[in-house]
């Protein structure tokens, strides 16, 4: 019997975790987050389905590294497999299974390297991204490469869209490379990291718009953090607002960059480019604003951001 100690949170958790499940893997421990009273909390829990299998759970909130450590080296498992989890771990821990170490990453790597991948390939307008199982060393999204699996970005897709896209790409790449982990034949291959990028952790202030930027990128901001994410921030008359939803149209306009203005009963906003957004949703001090109420408070005039 093929055992693993499986580091898990969020819906690629529970996906990648259900599939372990379906290729008879004995999971005598599962570790995963409490979830934050502060987020969002609008995916799947590990936890729960840990439990409706009957497996064990601890809480990484209640281990620090070395009763981590001592946790998996007595259970000596043969894998140790993170989906999703929100820690780094020490390499002491990584050499603890007796045959690796692996985690999938939201990304195509060796490109996009580090936190929030999908927000990050969203902002950046990239048309393509995917999910990659790699094993793990102490450079993070560093190690060999067992396999990956690419998913579309439209023009129009939010970071949750694209989100969705992966979780079902992590569930497929485990499916196919687990035969051959459990026999040892899968294959491994070397990343080269001078093709990729890094990238860092994003916080709410950074989905500011910065209206002097492109249409197009202004775009891919507001989509890169749509709900259920903050949403990309601005003001109108000097009062909060969050641009929740737009539609990329190459549509010329004779507008200052942050005008919103209505053409009949469409909201656009204008870029740096002279070029305008759909502004589908809208938020303004925590009201959803619409075409009319838009012109009841404008009067119908366009308005700077």
């Amino acid at each position: 019997m093929t055992t693993a100690v499986v580091l898990a949170y969020h819906d690629v958790g529970c996906r990648c975790l259900a599939t372990l499940l379906a290729h008879g893997i004995e999971i005598p421990l599962v570790v995963t987050h409490r979830d934050s009273p502060t987020e969002n909390i609008w995916f799947g829990s590990v936890a729960d389905l840990a439990a409706l299998h009957g497996i064990p759970v601890e809480y990484a909130e209640d281990l620090d590294d070395a009763a981590l450590d001592a946790r998996i080296a007595a259970i000596a498992p043969d894998f140790l497999f993170s989906f999703y989890f929100r820690r780094m771990l020490p390499a002491a821990i990584l050499e603890r299974p007796r045959r690796g170490a692996l985690n999938m990453h939201g990304s195509l790597l060796p490109r996009y390297r580090g936190r929030v991948p999908v927000n990050w390939c969203v902002i950046r307008g990239e048309t393509e991204t995917g999910a990659s199982l790699h094993y793990m060393v102490a450079k993070p999204d560093a190690g060999d490469l067992v396999g990956q699996q690419a998913v579309p970005i439209l023009p129009d897709d939010t970071a949750l869209d694209v989100f969705r896209k992966v979780t079902v790409a992590a569930e497929g790449v485990l499916y196919r490379a687990l035969p051959g982990l459990i026999l040892g034949t899968a294959p491994r291959y070397r990343l080269d990291l001078a093709q990729g990028n890094y990238c860092g952790g994003r916080r709410p202030e950074d989905g500011r718009i910065d209206w002097t930027r492109p249409a197009r990128e202004i775009h891919d901001l507001v989509r890169g953090v749509a709900p259920p994410y903050p949403g990309a921030t601005t003001t109108i008359n000097g009062r909060p607002a969050r641009v929740l939803r737009t539609t990329w149209q190459p549509i010329a306009s004779t507008e200052a960059p942050g005008s919103f203005v209505l053409h009949g009963d469409q909201l656009r906003a204008t870029g740096g480019d002279g070029r305008a957004l759909l502004v589908l949703e809208l938020e303004i001090d925590g009201d959803a604003i619409d075409a009319d109420s838009f012109r009841t408070l404008t009067g119908g005039r366009a308005v700077a951001a």
